[in-house]
């Protein structure tokens, strides 16, 4: 059953206020640039001539860390919010990438197009994550590395109500079953976590990348599409989503908070703090 704002629409609206804040408030506490630096690894970023495609780029920030290594003029953006690509478009290092508005389950691009896919804090809200990664494979190029980054099932009972309310958190299982039933081969995955996440025993988010073994579409058979991002708004679908946009949002606003005590917290124990203090 999809979460909250697991849906097209939902996701669309909440970018539409999330966006203003996204890169000084909320970014900062979940996806840091160790996580992205420790993440990108996996790609194997290793030519500057690379074609790369990151598919629900949002306002660029994991885009910044794939220009480091690849040109700019190599690099495709995607995202299906105008509003987190209008932020993208005021960064002066991806000034240069290509963005498209545009579905991650229905890829604009040509199969065999590009030599990396990499997409990092976008499969939450994914309603197929199967059709999705299919399509990861349909556009890579054969020998090419797909990389996704997105949190993980919480084992806590509370943390595990709270995030499932909100948005997908899939299982490990879950990822590697999706890399595999789409074709992806040499699969191999990282943890990664910010500073102020200190559960060991829970990781927060996964590193997954596979290789495309040969040329062509993803061998995965698909079901018919759980959501269309056109679909008609019907008075059901309207009152469905209202519900699902403001309770989801209420509740993924939680989150920010918590990170932040949280994130207070790891600073004020960290060893330097402390010799600091002394």
């Amino acid at each position: 059953m999809a979460r909250l704002i697991q849906h097209k629409k939902e996701a669309f609206w909440f970018y539409r206020f999330v966006s203003i804040g996204y890169d000084n408030l909320i970014n900062p506490f979940f996806w840091t640039i160790p996580m992205r630096e420790k993440s990108l690894e996996l790609a194997q970023l290793d030519r500057p001539d690379l074609q790369v495609l990151d598919a629900g780029a949002g306002t660029g920030f994991t885009t910044c860390g794939i220009v480091e290594k690849v040109n700019s003029n190599h690099v495709k953006m995607l995202d299906q919010s105008p509003h987190q690509l209008a932020k993208a478009k005021q960064k002066a290092a991806i000034n240069d990438c290509e963005k498209f508005l545009g579905d991650v389950e229905n890829l604009p691009f040509a199969t065999d197009t590009f030599d990396r896919y990499i997409s990092a804090g976008s499969i939450e809200y994914w309603p197929d994550p199967q059709r999705a990664i299919a399509e990861a494979y349909r556009v890579t190029k054969p020998g090419g590395i797909a990389l996704i980054i997105g949190p993980l099932e919480r084992k806590n009972p509370i943390a595990r109500w709270l995030s499932d309310t909100w948005m997908l958190f899939p299982s490990e299982d879950a990822y590697i079953s999706w890399y595999k039933l789409a074709g992806f081969t040499q699969i191999r995955k990282v943890y990664v976590a910010p500073d102020w996440y200190a559960d060991e025993n829970s990781p927060y988010a996964i590193a997954i990348a596979g290789v495309k073994p040969s040329a062509g579409k993803s061998p995965a058979i698909l079901s018919d599409a759980i959501e269309q991002a056109a679909e008609p708004m019907t008075l059901e679908r309207f009152l469905l989503f209202w519900f699902r946009f403001v309770i989801g949002s209420a509740t993924g606003a939680l989150f920010v908070p918590i990170a932040a005590v949280r994130s207070l917290i790891a600073k004020f124990n960290s060893p330097q703090q402390n010799s600091e203090s002394k």
